[in-house]
């Protein structure tokens, strides 16, 4: 099959202007929740009370232990029959991604934490600060800035990861162009398309991430 310039052309719109919206979507809104949910999860882990660092830990560990796929098709299919839960193919694909995510960024936030000296706690202890004023004062600012190196890769993972919603009906770049490749029976535009989209937005902000590091790094 040779390449076909002008359907390419035809088609290029089509696959960006109705895939991108979705796939920034489901990428901006799963590493939000990912985001915020690991932070949640890195404190709770840091729990000096077992009975909530230990159903924590195991509910990461499981997680972290099943594929995304497998969660994705059981949210969406038996949710909906086994507890009445129907959500929207998106809204499932977002909160799938920001929840399996999230088990991976709780261990990067919990290494950030680790890695605040042990005199900044110390200090705050001594001069008598709220708990709630040491951890949103002291220790998250540094840890945050530790993390976010790392946050910035987990973004560009969850923005590769998002293809794997049209195996639950979401349309995205990846979704358009298997729509229009099944109508006209040619794969090679459609396809090729699809993959350049997450190769010209990837390898930019893989750039960006790896800046980022070096100058929190100095």
């Amino acid at each position: 099959m040779n390449w076909d310039w002008d359907y390419a052309l035809e088609i290029a719109p089509e696959m960006l202007s109705q895939g991108l919206i979705v796939t920034v979507q489901a990428t901006l809104a799963g590493a939000v929740l990912a985001f915020v949910l690991g932070l949640l999860l890195a404190m709770l882990l840091r729990s000096g009370r077992r009975w909530v660092s230990l159903p924590t830990r195991l509910f990461v560990e499981f997680v972290r232990s099943t594929p995304l796929v497998a969660q994705l098709f059981f949210v969406f299919f038996v949710f909906p029959s086994a507890l009445g839960i129907t959500m929207s193919a998106l809204t499932t694909g977002i909160i799938v991604l920001g929840v399996h995510y999230s088990c991976y960024t709780a261990e990067v936030y919990r290494a950030g934490i680790d890695g605040v000296p042990k005199g900044q706690w110390e200090a705050a202890v001594a001069l008598n600060l709220p708990r709630f004023r040491v951890w949103t004062s002291v220790i998250l600012p540094q840890a945050v800035r530790r993390a976010l190196p790392v946050l910035g890769n987990y973004l560009i993972v969850i923005f590769k990861e998002t293809p794997q919603l049209t195996l639950i009906t979401v349309v995205d770049v990846l979704g358009t162009g298997r729509i229009l490749a099944s109508e006209s029976y040619r794969y090679l535009e459609p396809i090729t398309i699809a993959g350049l989209f997450f190769l010209i937005v990837a390898v930019p902000a893989s750039i960006i991430v790896r800046r980022l590091e070096r100058r929190l790094a100095q």
